[in-house]
């Protein structure tokens, strides 16, 4: 009953509008950085030991995408300055949400993160809990890689000595290649008032936030390069997908390089011969495939091949990123 009172428009899109099923395929690659550190563990490129992948958790992803909607004029509400106090200490939400009247309706309304990702509201003893329509697994590389320590010194010196700089050490990985999907779910946008504006935003900030927002363009992070966004959208009532497109995907290693010599986009050739053949058992299914391409990838099959029969399109957003 609370949470009715609370949130009227829940299951209801307050814009009128129903988003249709999407999925996306997010390919971009790293060099001399570290594309998700493990501050548990010496910040660390996190990996998976048994395979020699580098992983990137969704909350990476998402962080890059808020930081770059607010730098593009939206209103975030988990945003890298509203979420800090004076004194750097982390506000909870329910103090965040003081910045909206204490009403997480007004705050999901205004704030295209929430809209997005979802939250979770306790308001009044009452809980609220908005399932994020937009889901992304795990990032990883698609191709074994082996992380350096990188270490060097300061210009400034330290207290114990003051003639030279102090020894500073940081993990890089030569270069990764790495792989991201994800789901929007258009039951769950109705319960947050998700619309077809709110995702063409997203699918701008992740290319143009990996290549360019002042979150990738730091001394740890700077290195990245967005090289492939696909974006699969379904026809009208459809309630299934494709499913796992990162699992589709595979890289051929030109020359005589091992998988952790590779050094550059152009050491590779990306394999969407399985990608392909699923899409030819959904086709009947995808009203039409949005997509964005770095000219210094080398696909082995065409995306005019892999989505023959298809409407492909360039995201209206490309020229201007």
């Amino acid at each position: 009953m609370g949470e009715k009172t609370l949130f009227p428009t829940k299951g209801q899109n307050p814009e009128g509008q129903t988003i249709k099923r999407r999925e996306y395929l997010f390919l971009y690659d790293v060099k001399n950085a570290n594309p998700n550190g493990d501050p548990l563990d010496e910040n660390k490129p996190r990996m998976d030991e048994e395979s020699g992948r580098v992983l990137v958790t969704d909350v990476r992803l998402k962080r890059v995408i808020r930081d770059t909607l607010e730098e593009l004029g939206e209103c975030v509400f988990l945003s890298k300055e509203r979420v800090l106090k004076e004194d750097q200490q982390k506000k909870t939400r329910d103090e965040l949400l003081k910045d909206f009247g204490n009403d997480p309706l007004e705050a999901v309304k205004k704030c295209i993160d929430l809209r997005l990702f979802g939250a979770t509201f306790s308001v009044k003893n009452n809980n609220i809990s908005l399932t994020g329509p937009v889901q992304f697994n795990f990032g990883y590389t698609l191709h074994r890689v082996e992380p350096k320590l990188i270490k060097g010194t300061t210009i400034l010196p330290s207290k114990e000595d003051k003639k030279q700089g102090t020894f500073t050490e940081m993990w890089v990985i030569p270069y990764g290649l790495i792989v991201f999907y994800g789901v929007a779910n258009q039951f769950a946008a109705k319960d947050t008032g998700l619309t077809e504006d709110d995702l063409n935003k997203m699918t701008q900030a992740m290319w143009l936030g990996t290549k360019a927002s002042t979150d990738v363009l730091s001394h740890s992070k700077m290195g990245h390069s967005p090289r492939l966004l696909i974006e699969v959208v379904y026809k009208d009532g459809v309630k299934t997908q494709m499913g796992e497109l990162d699992a589709l995907v595979r890289v051929e290693v030109k020359g005589e390089k091992t998988e952790e010599e590779i050094r550059d986009i152009e050491d590779l050739v990306v394999d969407l011969s399985r990608l392909k053949k699923r899409v030819e058992r959904y086709k009947d299914k995808i009203e039409k495939v949005r997509y964005a391409i770095d000219d210094r990838i080398e696909l082995k099959q065409p995306l005019e091949e892999v989505f023959e029969g298809i409407q492909l399109e360039e995201f209206d957003w490309f020229e201007e990123v």
